[in-house]
């Protein structure tokens, strides 16, 4: 131990010489010591604290921007589906009212088809109607017209005047002569 104490004083005695060869002075060196520990004191109170704070609300801030940012983008996102859920519904119901347009339509060209097929048979049944009465008083004309030819050509045939119940009987024979 002694040896340890022998070489700790030496040393010592050493950092002393070496400390008055550069001019070390202990008491100044002690002096500056405590005079940077309350200058680091007083700027770690009034400067750095208070850039510290200002840096975290500023991280803060940050943070909450960057979170707003996010929450804008999932609801653009958010808004862009329902755009396209919104315009996909629109195209099916646009789709839907031109099918309904277009059966509608199919219904009243079909309906519209039916009624003038309806209107043309009423036509042709009234044309057959009208043609069946014409032909009805033609005949009559045509029986009642031989009948008076009948009955002149058998008055001048037989050359006697004939009464009104013979002229009825001959133009009656004749209208089912004809009718047969």
């Amino acid at each position: 131990m002694t040896i340890a104490i022998l070489l700790a004083a030496s040393a010592l005695d050493l950092v002393r010489e070496t400390g008055e060869t550069f001019g070390f002075d202990w008491k100044i060196f002690l002096s500056q010591v405590i005079s940077f520990g309350i200058v680091a004191l007083v700027l770690r109170q009034f400067a750095y604290k208070p850039i510290l704070q200002v840096l975290e609300e500023r991280r803060q801030r940050i943070a909450e921007g960057l979170l707003n940012a996010e929450k804008i983008k999932q609801q653009l996102a958010e808004a862009e589906q329902r755009h396209a859920e919104i315009l996909a519904k629109a195209n099916a119901q646009a789709q839907k009212m031109i099918d309904d347009a277009r059966e509608s339509a199919a219904h009243v060209a079909e309906r519209k088809q039916q009624e003038a097929i309806v209107a043309a048979e009423q036509i042709v049944a009234k044309a057959r109607e009208a043609s069946a009465i014409e032909h009805e008083r033609t005949m009559t004309e045509l029986k009642r017209e031989l009948g008076r030819l009948v009955v002149d050509t058998t008055a001048k045939v037989t050359g006697k005047v004939l009464t009104a119940e013979d002229q009825k009987r001959l133009q009656e024979e004749a209208a089912r002569q004809v009718a047969s």
